[in-house]
């Protein structure tokens, strides 16, 4: 027999119709709140309205979420469901977009693309260079397997020191100011925990040295703007890309907008475009395994709050 799944809410409803299909195909029924034992959210900026959704839900056991970080619903989190989100789904597109920051840093382009006239000549290979990943999730490996050809020596920094397939080295975060000495660029693909907020700060940058870019493709609460700013206009660092800010948008006030060895993209490592059918997939996969009785993808430590 068919299991009844509620899809909410439907304040988006490309989203929430792409789910819908996506729990039909995947063996499900779509179901009202007051009848589902599963619920797949289907906005992911209303998590506000998460506890008005449940309290019309009482059967629910599992809960589906439509991203890989799961800030916004820290406060609802319950140890009492089961809950998924959209981890490494995404790491494809996002790594992809971690290789372009990497090539446009070291290789210069930021600046000849700002340039108006002929430029003399400057920028480095990636090939061989010192890259560090703060995390290691889904981002770091599929970011490993496109650093391959370029031979670069990546370290790891992430909470368990068991090695990291295909780094060199693999520490935890007591060893991070080691880590990024002499990087050519520190990438941060970290979830963002009390432990890991601003880990990126002015101690931090003064560690990675004046050869290295920052690139931060994880959240904007890793980065203290304030030292970054400062690291940026004092040569500190070389540069920084970012894709996330904090807050985000980031105010047209912000220094950084201002300093051309700091490009900042609006969160574009997955946009909706490319992201929809890769959650739709997940939704599809999970409802399967759910039904069937299988581990689901994307499990969320509630403990551990990602």
């Amino acid at each position: 027999m068919s299991r009844l799944v509620a899809v909410a809410p439907d304040t988006r409803p490309v989203m929430h119709d792409a789910f819908a299909a996506a729990v039909r195909d995947g063996g499900g029924e779509v179901a009202d709140l007051a009848e589902a034992e599963a619920l797949i959210w289907a906005d992911p900026y209303a998590a506000a309205m998460y506890p008005e959704v449940i309290a019309a839900a009482p059967s629910v056991e599992w809960v589906q979420l439509p991203y890989a970080g799961v800030e916004p619903f820290l406060d609802h989190l319950d140890a009492r469901l089961t809950w998924t989100c959209a981890k490494g789904v995404y790491a494809d597109p996002v790594a992809e977009w971690v290789m372009a920051a990497l090539l446009m840093g070291l290789r210069d382009f930021h600046l000849f693309a700002a340039a108006g006239s002929w430029c003399a000549e400057s920028g480095r290979n990636l090939f061989g260079t010192r890259i560090t990943v703060l995390g290691g999730g889904g981002i770091t490996q599929s970011l490993m397997r496109l650093l391959e050809p370029w031979g670069c020596q990546v370290t790891v920094v992430r909470r368990s020191a068991e090695a990291f397939e295909g780094a060199v080295r693999t520490v935890t975060l007591a060893s991070v100011h080691e880590a990024v000495a002499g990087a050519d660029a520190v990438v941060v693909a970290l979830a963002l925990t009390d432990e890991t907020r601003g880990v990126v700060d002015g101690a931090l940058l003064k560690a990675m040295g004046p050869q290295c870019w920052l690139v931060n493709v994880a959240r904007g609460g890793h980065v203290d703007h304030a030292a970054l700013e400062a690291a940026l206009r004092a040569g500190t660092i070389a540069g920084a890309v970012l894709d996330v800010t904090d807050p985000e948008p980031l105010p047209d006030d912000s220094g950084l907008w201002t300093l051309p060895n700091c490009v900042i993209t609006p969160h574009i490592g997955n946009t909706r475009e490319m992201g929809l059918p890769l959650i739709t997939n997940r939704v599809r996969e999970n409802v399967r395994r759910w039904l069937a009785g299988d581990d689901l993808l994307g499990r969320v430590d509630v403990a551990l709050g990602y």
